[in-house]
Formats: structure tokens, sequence, C-alpha cells
């Protein structure tokens, strides 16, 4: 029925002012989506094209126009417009639209709220030109066929043709079934609320789940609702947006509350945004785990908790403290010499932390590898240690096989790396660091 009615208008108006105008009257019927075929705009439009009405069928067509993006705006969330166009007032209705919000609002809006995309922003603000010059004012010069063929196309390609978009969830309910059992933990259910989402609302999101997140009162169905959801929302989101809700965690510091301050540090994790941490945050969050685990050298349990608590952060050290932290985990890792009466051993440490700090070397950069050389050269205590020991020295040397292996090639002491690995290299090694020659 749809074919018929295009040949019918097409053979009508051919007879009466040729082939071009039977071509476009063809192009808009079969770009335009069906429903809209029969809109009194386009009847209009296509009624006074057989006398050259080139005036007003530009007119029409743009009528049809903004239509279409008033219906769209009322279909996927007049409350978002709103929020993203301010007009003076809100806007709830059809009628509203037409009193209160022009066509620049209009447009703007439809592409702050995902309804249009970019590139239909531009063209339209061009075709809404084209009608206020040619339409809007009789005494502009006569539109050419050409004029109006343009418009048209562009019009029924960057609106008309195009579907309803789909519609927006509203972010109070969506928080209050977050906050609920009957939340959906399913991923493809979550992607398609969140994937949706202009930036603005997607913004909005992320920072609500970060002050439920943190919040005091968040009961662990929330907060577990919300670490289900998170890295699937994150992954949508712009980096400045990103950027944004974690450098909130300074906010939360100032304000000295510990258990708000460890959930916000928290949510950061759940992200692996550790990075975009500003470097007051990171440094508050790493300096007292470094401290724990140099003041409970040689206590396991502390040792464990402590390499457990810093791995997240080995990418972000402050470069405040990487020298103690440096010097640190690799005296955790190459352990003390001790007695037990439990133990025939002498060759003593933390075998949960061992297990992390290696990962923790695999972060380094050059800042950190020079830390590592410095503390190697210049702790008298450790050399002595490393010196008389060679199981300890063994420690050592796979540690700075791993450093070796993160230098750039203008790392300044490579050669010493080269020489610290090389298990055939005490007779090199001894005497470039001074040390005394093992009995």
């Amino acid at each position: 029925m749809r074919k018929d009615l295009v040949t019918h208008r097409s053979d009508q108006l051919a007879t009466i002012s040729g082939g071009d105008i039977s071509d476009l009257v063809s192009r808009v019927l079969t770009g335009t989506r069906e429903e809209l075929t029969s809109s009194p705009y386009i009847e209009e439009a296509l009624r006074v094209l057989p006398v050259r009405g080139y005036r007003s069928a530009i007119g029409n067509i743009w009528n049809a126009v903004v239509d279409d993006l008033r219906n769209k705006i009322l279909y996927r969330s007049v409350e978002l417009f709103n929020k993203s166009v301010r007009v003076g007032r809100d806007v709830k209705t059809y009628e509203d639209f037409q009193t209160h919000v022009n066509d620049d609002e209009l447009i703007d809006g439809a592409y702050k709220i995902g309804v249009i995309g970019f590139e239909a922003s531009k063209v339209l603000k061009h075709a809404k030109e084209t009608r206020h010059l040619f339409d809007g004012h009789p005494n502009s010069s006569e539109p050419t066929f050409i004029k109006v063929l343009g418009m048209f196309d562009d019009c029924v390609k960057y609106v008309l043709s195009q579907p309803y978009p789909a519609q927006i969830i509203d972010l109070e309910d969506y928080m209050k079934v977050v906050n609920s059992n009957s939340f959906d933990r399913n991923q493809y259910a979550i992607e398609i609320a969140v994937s949706e989402l202009p930036e603005i609302y997607k913004n909005e999101l992320a920072n609500r789940l970060f002050t439920a997140y943190v919040h005091p009162g968040a009961s662990s169905v929330l907060r577990s609702n919300i670490e289900f959801a998170l890295p699937i929302l994150w992954q949508v989101l712009a980096k400045q947006i990103q950027l944004q809700v974690v450098r909130r965690v300074d906010q939360e510091i100032a304000k000295n509350d510990a258990a708000v301050t460890e959930q916000a540090f928290r949510f950061v994790t759940f992200v692996d945004a550790a990075s975009y941490l500003s470097p007051q945050a990171r440094r508050y969050r790493v300096t007292p785990i470094v401290e724990s685990l140099k003041n409970g050298f040689g206590t396991f349990a502390i040792e464990n908790a402590a390499a457990n608590a810093l791995l997240p952060w080995a990418a972000v050290i402050p470069p405040e403290i990487v020298r103690d932290y440096v010097s640190t985990i690799t005296r955790s890792y190459v352990g003390w010499i001790g007695h037990s009466a439990q133990y025939s051993r002498t060759n003593f440490y933390s075998e949960g932390a061992a297990l992390l700090i290696p990962k923790m070397f695999e972060q380094f950069d050059d800042h950190a590898a020079d830390a590592f050389v410095e503390f190697v050269k210049g702790d008298a205590h450790f050399k002595g240690l490393l010196s008389v020991y060679p199981a300890k020295l063994g420690r050592l040397r796979t540690l700075g096989s791993i450093v070796l292996s993160r230098v750039s090639s203008v790392f300044a002491h490579r050669s010493f790396l080269e020489v610290l690995i090389d298990p055939l290299g005490e007779g090199k090694l001894f005497p470039l660091l001074g040390w005394r020659a093992r009995n």
C-alpha cells in the first residue's frame, strides 16, 4: 500500500510539474517513516509543489520536523530536556513547546538528550535558517527547486526517517530500585539502562551512585548493587566525568570522617581509577600503609595485611614517598636472619607479602628503580646482611631482575643492575659496593 501511494502521488505530480518534482515526492515519501506520510504538514508541502509554492513547501516540511522533534523529546524524557535547556520554565506538554521553546532551543535540547546526533544538530540549524529566510520573509529572493530539494533531503535524512529514540530511565526511580533486593543484577539489563543515557544523565547517575555509596547510612544491599553496576556504567562515561567523580574523594577527605573516606576509596578501587586521584588523595591513602609495613617488619600478619592493602596502589605511588616505599617493600621481601624454637631455619621472610611484592616491582618506572639502587647501595645494615648470607642476596637478585626488565634504555644505573643479578658477578659487585668479603 505504501508503494502504491508513492507511485500514485509521483504519477499525479509528474503530469503536472515534470519528472523533477515527481522524483522529489518519491524521495520524501519513501524516506520518511510510514506513519508520517499522512502528516498534514507533509501533505500540504506536496500539494503546493506542483504550482511551485516553494516557500510554503519549505515552511511545511520544517513544521513537520519541529513536530517530530517535539514528540520524540516527549517520548524520550521531557524531564531531561528541562535539565538540558533553560527556557524560563519547565516544559511538560506539547503545547508548552509551542508556547515557550524556540527552534534553536528545540534543536539544542534534542541533541543534548540524544534524540539527534551532532551532525544532525548542525544541519538542522542550517535548515532552520532556510525556513526563516524563505518562508518567514516574503521579500527574500525566490527559492529554487534545488534549494527545496536540499532542505527536504536533509530533513528527511536526519529527522523524518529516523525512528523514535529509546526512552530514558528516570533516575529517581532507578536509584530506588538500586537500593532494593529487586534490582536486576544482569549485566545486559544494566548495559541497556545506562548505554542510552546522554552525557548529562550519565554524569548525574555516576555522581548519585558515589553519593549513595559513601553515605554512612547506606545499606549493604545498596552498596552491593552499586558495586555490581558501577563497572558497567564506568565503561560508558567520558573521561572528564570519570575524573570529576574520582576527585570527589578529596572533598570527603576534607570532612575528616574516616568511615566515609574509606568508602570513597573503595568506590575508586572498584573501577580501577586510582590513577585519577589527586596526589594529595594518593598520599593520604598510601603513606599509612607504607608506615604499617615498615613498622611491622618481622611480624608476618602485619606484613601480609600491609602488602595486600598496598598492591592496588603500586602503579600510583606518590613521588614524595617513592624512596620510603621502595626501601620498605625491598626489605620486607628479602627478610631477616633469626632463630626459631619451632622451625629449623634462620632465613625468615613473610611468605604472604613475598607473593605480592614482586607484582609491585612490576609497576616500577625509572624513578622507583633509582630509589631501589639508592637503597641497595646506601643502607649499611642491609649491605651487611647481603654480604654474609647468600640466600638474602639471591632474593635481592630476584627483585633486581624485575627492575632491570622495567627500566628504560637510558636508565643511569642499568650496568649496576646487570652486575647485581649476575650470580657469577660477586667479584665485581662486592668491590663496587664496598661490601666486606663473605667468610
